[in-house]
């Protein structure tokens, strides 16, 4: 008998003990990353934004076209009833010299962190990817394209990832019907003012079946009042620099704002096709430090139509065009027609071969460097992977192959 109670007091004993630890929650930690390198042909292109002379074919080593060179950290925390903590740390750099992507930024491409429930959506805060942007992204040219040669002329409508907000809350709900909506601000930090250096955006996403629509708005205020300079003050500033500036926008960089409206969609056919279309209203709104009188706009309209008639294969193919509205003394407004093409061969799951063509062709006038008095001939600017080295001439040719291994 004593014996028996004895075992029954061990065996409470451990289950009160098991009692008193705490439950620690599951969590989880990835390491992940890509590395892009090719080699790519230009028929034409400068070596300064605003140059009209002087323009030369050229080959050069290009990493990052397919997508850009990076690893990163992601993970989370499991606290019970379905709700997460998620963070996202990442980190670019160019593959071809081992420099860092941005400077004084170790982790320029993303770092935030945040809480997720499946039932009431996610809230994150820090240097993140808008709304506007991540809602409308399944759309983007640059899926198949790529944002090097296939973004829209020079990014101007910002559907590609080369815009990182700082200091961003943003929330997202959960899907419903299909249906998910997102809203996210920006805080510029500028001492007087909340609007001077904010961003803020808002976008919903309807994916049913193999159907997909999505609607989005973004307006990015300049951090110096009336215009002038833009982002004077990177340490404060949302971005820390103007986005899409090139050769279709150069004349406008003095903007007090811009703004950004977007609606794609997409449709698949079956497993091997599908289209997705995007359009796409741009304005940059002058202030009274603004080198420029009134608001510029752009409209873009574009389609991509995507093959896959087997695994290891993918085909792309692309047009664009980009038309200015009248403004600014200018009467025979710029506009830009784009062509692309890709293929891509899959090694394997993570490595993959791919080849790019792309061609566009500039006419009309539009604002040089120095702003209204300095209307110039358009020149072309593809993609958003020479923004900063665009064609002398209306017209640019580019050819690129490269290999792209995900780990």
């Amino acid at each position: 008998m004593k014996r028996s109670l004895r075992g029954i007091d061990v065996a409470l004993f451990g289950a009160a003990l098991a009692a008193s630890v705490p439950a620690f929650a599951q969590s989880s930690v990835t390491l992940y990353g890509i590395v892009d390198n090719g080699l790519s042909y230009t028929s034409n292109q400068t070596s300064t934004l605003g140059s009209t002379s002087g323009g030369k074919s050229a080959v050069k080593f290009t990493p990052g076209v397919w997508a850009g060179s990076r690893f990163g950290l992601k993970g989370g925390e499991d606290l019970g009833g379905g709700t997460k903590v998620i963070f996202q740390l990442e980190s670019g750099f160019n593959s071809g010299t081992g420099a860092q992507q941005y400077s004084n930024a170790m982790f320029g491409r993303q770092a935030w962190v945040g809480v997720t429930n499946p039932a009431y959506g996610t809230f994150t805060a820090g240097r993140q990817y808008a709304s506007y942007y991540q809602m409308l992204s399944p759309y983007s040219p640059t899926t198949w394209l790529t944002g090097y040669y296939g973004a829209h002329p020079g990014d101007v409508d910002g559907l590609d990832t080369i815009y990182r907000a700082n200091n961003t809350l943003e929330y997202t709900s959960p899907k419903l019907y299909g249906l998910t909506v997102s809203g996210s601000y920006s805080l510029g930090g500028v001492a007087g003012s909340t609007n001077r250096g904010s961003t803020w955006s808002t976008a919903a996403q309807y994916a049913l079946g193999p159907i997909g629509l999505a609607v989005g708005f973004s307006r990015i205020n300049n951090s110096t009042l009336g215009g002038g300079t833009w982002g004077a003050d990177s340490t404060t500033t949302n971005g820390g620099s103007q986005i899409g500036v090139s050769a279709v926008t150069n004349g406008y960089q003095t903007a007090q704002a811009q703004q950004r409206f977007a609606v794609g969609g997409g449709y698949t056919f079956n497993s091997a096709w599908d289209v997705t279309a995007t359009y796409t209203n741009v304005q940059y709104i002058p202030g009274t430090g603004s080198k420029f009188h009134d608001t510029a706009i752009f409209n873009t309209g574009g389609l991509v139509l995507h093959w896959k008639p087997m695994v290891a294969w993918d085909f792309g193919a692309g047009y664009s065009y980009t038309r200015a509205t009248r403004a600014n003394g200018i009467e025979d407004s710029a506009q830009y027609h784009q062509f692309n093409l890709s293929q891509y061969y899959s090694l394997s799951k993570r490595t993959g071969l791919y080849a790019l063509e792309a061609y566009q062709h500039a006419k009309g006038k539009t604002l040089g460097t120095n702003g209204a008095g300095q209307i110039i001939d358009a020149t072309a600017t593809l993609g958003d992977g020479y923004n900063t080295a665009p064609s002398t001439t209306g017209n640019q040719f580019a050819f690129g192959v490269g290999i792209i291994h995900r780990f």
